[in-house]
């Protein structure tokens, strides 16, 4: 099993920046892939930013230019960096990482989650 645990969420103005990070901790055999969704309220939950273990990124066409996700292999933490932010980034931001299993599979896990709001 791997744990996540995420931190550095808040209540910010727009404009502001915050930066989360998300530690993954326990059976850890190889992470292929980390990043962070959120979740609004009344909505379904959608990717924010992804690294994997190559080193590329995804973000969502809607942070582009104002996030950056960074990741340190060594200590299986990833960090999203946000900037310029908005109202409509108010959301639960979960860390997600795509882990090997003893045989290599892949297998999804999630953190509890971390809030953000950013008011107006």
């Amino acid at each position: 099993q791997v744990q996540l645990v995420e931190s550095g969420g808040g209540l910010v103005q727009a404009g502001e920046s915050l930066r989360l990070s998300c530690v993954a901790s326990g059976r850890i055999f190889s992470i292929y892939a980390m990043g962070w969704y959120r979740q609004a309220p009344g909505k379904q939950r959608e990717m924010v930013a992804y690294t994997t273990r190559g080193g590329s990124t995804t973000y969502a066409d809607s942070v582009k230019g104002r996030f950056t996700i960074s990741r340190d292999i060594a200590s299986n933490t990833v960090a999203l960096q946000m900037n310029s932010l908005k109202p409509e980034d108010t959301a639960v931001y979960y860390c997600n990482t795509n882990a090997a299993n003893t045989y290599g599979r892949g297998i999804d896990y999630w953190g509890r989650g971390t809030q953000v709001t950013v008011s107006s």
